[in-house]
């Protein structure tokens, strides 16, 4: 739905500029689509005079002109047959760009003749039709003024989404109804002229009362079918409709002013009376849109004795259309019921703006009414007699009246409204509200059916937002959520794993005894197992996994990355935990890096402190400690742990005997994780905490130490971090060089300003803190 900032201003008296007006449009459920301004693509056009005219010298059909737009004359060559001096029209300066093709203007030559913009027709700046020569101005437009300001071109052109459930806001006066209700202004209710008829009005007859139930008609004699006014063709035009002529034009204004569809018939011909019937199977029609449509038995139509004339209330017949020849025609206002349309826009895939507005349901009480207006204003721009009105039909009127408690807006839409403002907001849309609070709906809301559609009207204009956002009482019945702690830890921890390319596997929790006395030995046996390989309940899930790797790879995979997650069976109890492998390739051989590289225990331990992120832990904080067990390999393997004894995650190289006992070949990767010994999150309900990005940038420092060879680069790191934790948020080792006997290790320093920014004195002490630090652990500054 489009329309106009000064059109819907012409039934909204207001001072609200044009964001509240946008604001409050969505605020109250007309969501703004888009707001364009037509002025945009006439910049660069002014109005000029054409001082003289020379025939050009090189060409017989092109002239020479001298042209002022405001700063002095401009040489112009044109072609336009109407292109004299003393004309006054439009000018194009070099730089703008000509609606109708886009072409930018620029000086340039012209048949040997410098030219130095142009004179511009009515279609090149998509104003009209008109190309047979330069738009001519009157002699008093002011030179050198904007074209678009002089034309009053500068309209902003607002575009809406009405919901299907809102046929009142199809028309620009329902809109502004809303506005008002809202507080932006008093609505201006149309003016219904009279008309007086005279003699009797045309014939016109109902078959399909079902389809169309009302019927109205009047007919205009004596009319000459010109050319719309020139603010109703600037209105139609702004919101991308074509003028046409001033019949058609005002039956489209009034579609879209007031949400009116109508049609008009030249009279001349038509065979007969018209009658709304339903269709015979077969019956052919060729619309406006030039295309023939084949109806089907019930489908409504107006036909006159011999034909097809309407696809009654979607678009009218191209044989009984008006031209600018018609003197007679015959103005049909109607209702046709929207469950009719809406099966025959659908079968037909035809859609048109009557179709979109009758489908909704127009207003029944307004037939009348629109059809007075429709024929005030082709008596006022066709001239012409009026005949007196048909009325075929009655349009359903029936009235629905509910008993309302003004209560009900806080019970059931969380929102206390004064009774005396809910009264207001009612009126204001065109309800009746009695003094016992009995409301009736206006005969243009065929959507209103119940309390709680009030209830919604009320809330809406009132302000949806300012309902307060409370969490709705669980009703005896509704299930409680059940996962627990420790069940909503495994889901993330095994969304994470699968999100960084692992493959779950599940394993049996029974192993051999040989396989578990491997890692640690078992704890329980079964006295009847099932077999002899499946005795041992595991005291750990890697033997499971590398099994099934090894399984995989003699099936040709040429890379495993499986996890497990599961339960240990340990002589204190079961135990959650995650287990994961790495075996075969790491990456394919290829030209650039060569052979085929393997795991290492660095993707380990990646894998580990990632899978230890996603679980919650604190992974900023953990310490890299000790050999991770017998089934590790020396050297290659480590712990992660939340101080010296909490154990978080085993991770390395599996140990070669190892290797060898599961058959399998090359190095293979391992990790363990100890779900149960991750410290629980802190509760924080269903939502994630608000973002709140730093607002100022973090600063990065890079130092280079020399270690000793029995400093870990994990505890150099530690004492970096902790130097100054109000300044720095990470630290990272991003180097490593050795050189006869010494060890460098350059880490990276991220420090996060808080209320301003750092001054070259706060850089300077963060360093010293940051050097004192790693000299406790005997690292020294590399000079």
């Amino acid at each position: 739905m489009k329309f106009t900032l000064s059109w819907l201003k012409s039934h909204l008296n207001t001072d609200a500029d044009l964001d509240a007006i946008l604001e409050a449009l969505t605020r109250i459920g007309l969501e703004v689509e888009g707001v364009t301004d037509p002025a945009a693509k006439l910049t660069g056009f002014t109005v000029a005079r054409v001082l003289t005219a020379e025939r050009h010298p090189q060409a017989d059909k092109l002239q020479v002109l001298s042209v002022d737009a405001g700063d002095g004359p401009l040489q112009v060559v044109c072609g336009a047959p109407n292109a004299r001096a003393g004309l006054v029209g439009v000018f194009g300066r070099p730089g703008a760009a000509v609606p109708a093709n886009g072409m930018v203007l620029k000086v340039a030559a012209i048949r040997g003749v410098e030219s130095n913009g142009m004179m511009c027709s009515t279609r090149e700046l998509e104003l009209g039709e008109d190309h047979d020569g330069i738009i001519e101005l009157p002699q008093d437009a002011p030179i050198g003024t904007a074209f678009a300001d002089y034309a009053g071109l500068g309209d902003p052109v607002i575009e809406v989404s009405v919901t299907p459930n809102r046929q009142d806001c199809m028309g620009v006066h329902g809109i502004a109804r809303d506005l008002a209700a809202a507080g932006l202004g008093t609505l201006v209710p149309p003016t219904v002229p009279q008309v007086p008829g005279e003699g009797p009005g045309p014939d016109v007859r109902i078959e399909d009362a079902a389809g169309c139930p009302a019927f109205f008609a009047q007919g205009v004699s004596g009319l000459t079918n010109g050319e719309a006014p020139e603010w109703m063709r600037r209105r139609l035009t702004a919101i991308g409709q074509k003028p046409i002529s001033a019949l058609v034009d005002i039956t489209n204004y009034l579609t879209v002013d007031l949400g009116r569809p109508l049609h008009v018939y030249d009279k001349a011909k038509l065979s007969g009376g018209l009658v709304a019937r339903q269709a015979e199977a077969g019956e052919t029609v060729e619309a406006l849109n030039g295309r023939t449509y084949t109806l089907s038995a019930g489908m409504t139509v107006i036909a006159d004795d011999v034909a097809v004339h309407d696809i009654g209330g979607i678009m009218g017949g191209a044989h009984s259309g008006v031209s600018a020849t018609t003197t007679d025609v015959i103005i049909e206002c109607a209702y046709f019921t929207p469950e009719a349309i809406a099966r025959t826009g659908q079968a037909l895939a035809l859609t048109s703006d009557a179709r979109q507005r009758f489908e909704r349901g127009v207003d029944p009480a307004f037939l009348d009414d629109g059809l007075a207006i429709a024929t005030f204003l082709v008596l006022e721009y066709c001239g012409g007699t009026a005949s007196g009105v048909t009325r075929a039909g009655e349009p359903p009127l029936g009235t629905r009246t509910y008993a309302y408690d003004p209560a009900r807006t806080e019970t059931l839409g969380g929102l206390a409204v004064p009774a005396e403002r809910q009264r207001a907001i009612l009126e204001g849309l065109g309800f009746t509200v009695g003094d016992d609070w009995q409301v009736t709906p206006p005969s243009w809301r065929r959507d209103i059916d119940g309390i709680a559609d009030l209830v919604e009207e009320v809330i809406r204009i009132e302000g949806i937002d300012k309902v307060a956002p409370v969490p709705l009482p669980r009703i005896p019945g509704v299930a409680r959520p059940t996962a627990t702690p420790e069940q909503k830890l495994e889901r993330r921890v095994r969304r994470a794993a699968a999100a960084r390319g692992l493959d779950e596997a599940v394993t049996w929790s029974f192993l051999s005894e040989r396989q578990a006395a491997a890692f640690g030995g078992a704890a329980f046996t079964l006295a009847n197992p099932i077999s002899e390989e499946l005795k041992a309940m595991r005291p750990s899930l890697l033997p499971g996994i590398l099994s099934a790797a090894e399984r995989n790879l003699r099936r040709g995979a040429g890379s495993v990355r499986l996890f497990e997650i599961g339960r240990r069976y340990l002589a204190e109890g079961e135990r959650a935990t995650l287990g994961l492998v790495l075996a075969g390739e790491r990456s394919q051989r290829g030209w650039r890096q060569g052979k085929a590289a393997a795991f290492d225990a660095y993707d380990a331990k990646a894998e580990a402190l990632a899978l230890l992120a996603a679980a919650g832990a604190p992974v900023d904080n953990l310490q890299v400690m000790g050999e991770a067990g017998d089934a590790f390999h020396p050297g290659q393997s480590g712990t992660l742990r939340l101080g010296p004894k909490t154990v978080l995650a085993r991770f390395g190289m599996l140990h070669p005997a190892l290797t060898k006992a599961f058959d399998l070949d090359g190095a293979v990767a391992v990790v363990e994780i100890y779900l149960d010994a991750v410290p629980p999150k802190r509760g924080s309900g269903f939502m994630r905490a608000a973002y709140a990005p730093a607002a100022l940038q973090a600063v990065k420092r890079d130092f280079a130490f020399l270690v000793p060879p029995s400093l870990s680069a994990d505890a150099l790191v530690r004492a970096v971090r902790g130097a100054d934790k109000a300044s720095i948020v990470a630290a990272r080792v991003f180097d490593v060089f050795e050189r006869e006997g010494e060890k460098s290790v350059a880490v990276e320093v991220v420090l996060q300003p808080g209320e301003k920014s750092f001054t070259d004195a706060d850089l300077k002490a963060v360093a010293d803190k940051v050097v004192a630090a790693a000299a406790k652990q005997g690292a020294q500054l590399r000079g």
